[in-house]
């Protein structure tokens, strides 16, 4: 049996997602980076059309959509895209309890083909999570145009888990990714996922901790236990409250976790690890494993460019020149937008003034009320075109703008600049794109 078409076997689900996985065989959370294809993939797979975007924060829910394969119903869960599952946003939290509360029975997480290193990171911390994983690497056709191949078989056998080559467009590609889901739900492929090894006085912390877990967690998710450990030891109280929340137990209360918390705390400190630290260490170890595995796996037939690329990163991302060219940047867009916008406001402000004109003269001609008019003309006509006659133009330049940069890729590299100083006030640097948004209306107004 193949994949049935749109028409006979896919609809969009809104309900509750526990109401709508009874009448599916099996449930697969699509996971993945933002801007890697995966709505596209879920749309090709389910027939549906959910809308992508390049904007953070453009889906912070869960879509889903149903396809039959082999006698089988799939209910595919397209969760938020993000870079990570260690909870710095909203659609990271999303994305985090979904995939290890919402027990599908399958995670497929989606990779870019060109940058397969950044993509790693999402892989390995969702190894900590669940061993069901399969590995979908999508854009290859991006990718043999840049000269990029990439060993997927190597990719698979150094990972652990299925690895699959897609290009979302191509119909076949994604039949043989339906074909390992369903191998993988049924059994007839069992993933072993490689997991990241950390430093050694970590793993040793780690191991402290995870008996007394296993006998405080639901057996169902006593698989958990290494990443609530991680967990535990990074001391984030919103992951820690919503494990708390899902498994319906107490872990800050429990004295014995406490007491061994003390212990792996100073075993920590000793060897100069503190909270400030420790997840920089967790995600150093994650950062080195993904370029080992892409030196082993990726060949660029035109190493020049990637080296160039790489340099150019090295400047764009650094301490001493990155937050200047950020300003540059930033300053050159504030400054079209503005300046720019002032003329084609000025010729909508015109021609909206003798359209109300027009409109004042009508309706004196008419002999309407003057309540009637000011309502109409000098009430809801002059305040919406003052509107779009204001937002219309630095809009449209605005996000074009903005877009040629996402396509660059230069705004994951302002997230980068920035993330330290959004900590401070309790965000990620992602929030960047609003915080433009929002600094550009203000000098609108």
């Amino acid at each position: 049996m193949g994949l049935t078409s749109a028409s006979t076997g896919c609809r969009l689900l809104d309900s509750n997602i526990e109401n709508i996985r009874k009448s599916s065989d099996y449930t697969i959370a699509l996971a993945g980076n933002p801007n890697v294809g995966k709505s596209t993939i879920f749309n090709g797979l389910t027939g549906l059309h959910q809308h992508t975007g390049n904007w953070p924060g453009k889906t912070v829910s869960n879509a889903c959509g149903i396809c039959s394969y082999n006698n089988n119903n799939f209910l595919f869960v397209d969760i938020p895209g993000t870079y990570s599952l260690m909870s710095n946003s909203q659609e990271e939290e999303i994305a985090r309890d979904y995939i290890c509360f919402g027990n599908p029975d399958a995670t497929v997480i989606v990779l870019d083909a060109t940058c397969i290193e950044k993509n790693l990171n999402l892989v390995f911390q969702s190894m900590e999570i669940t061993d069901n994983i399969i590995v979908c690497v999508n854009l290859l056709d991006e990718a043999k145009k840049k000269g990029i191949s990439i060993n997927l078989e190597l990719l698979s056998k150094l990972l652990g888990v299925p690895v699959v080559g897609t290009t979302a467009q191509n119909p076949k590609t994604l039949k043989k990714l339906l074909s390992t889901i369903d191998d993988v739900c049924s059994k007839k492929i069992i993933p072993n996922p490689n997991k990241v090894k950390y430093f050694p006085i970590i793993e040793d912390a780690i191991l402290m901790l995870c008996p007394i877990l296993k006998r405080l967690i639901p057996y169902s998710k006593t698989n958990l236990d290494r990443w609530i450990a991680i967990k535990l030891i990074d001391n984030n109280p919103n992951i820690i409250s919503s494990i708390e929340h899902n498994l319906n137990i107490k872990l800050k209360d429990d004295d014995r976790i406490n007491e061994k918390l003390d212990e792996v705390n100073e075993l920590l400190l000793e060897n100069d690890i503190n909270s400030t630290n420790f997840r920089d260490k967790i995600v150093s170890s994650i950062v080195f494993r993904a370029e080992d595995i892409c030196n082993d796996i990726v060949i660029y037939k035109n190493k020049a460019n990637y080296n160039r690329d790489r340099k150019i990163d090295k400047i764009l991302t650094s301490k001493t020149f990155g937050i200047p060219i950020m300003i540059l940047f930033l300053g050159v867009i504030f400054w079209i937008t503005i300046t720019g916008a002032n003329y084609p406001s000025s010729i909508l402000s015109n021609l909206f003034s003798y359209g109300q004109e027009k409109l004042l003269l009508f309706f004196e001609y008419i002999n309407a009320p003057s309540w009637v008019s000011g309502i109409l003309v000098l009430g809801m006509y002059q305040t919406v075109t003052w509107v779009i006659a204001v937002m219309l133009p630095p809009m449209a330049i605005f996000f074009p703008m903005f877009t040629i940069l996402e396509d660059l890729g230069y705004l994951p590299r302002i997230a980068f600049n920035l993330d330290n100083y959004f900590k401070k006030a309790c965000t990620t640097g992602k929030q960047a794109l609003t915080m433009c948004m929002g600094v550009t209306k203000w000098e609108i107004f």
